[in-house]
């Protein structure tokens, strides 16, 4: 495959590593404040 053509660099069909460390990071830290939201409703309610 010629170097000038798009993608050829990385290849296709391939997911960007920077958009899968950034997808990866933003469904830990989803994770996180969810359950973080839910302990704090659960200690909340049961007062």
């Amino acid at each position: 495959m010629p170097k000038d053509e798009p993608g050829a660099e990385r290849g296709y069909g391939r997911f960007p590593r920077g958009l899968a460390l950034r997808l990866f990071a933003y469904l830990v830290g989803g994770h996180l404040v969810g359950g973080f939201l839910y302990l704090l409703f659960e200690l909340g309610g049961n007062q």
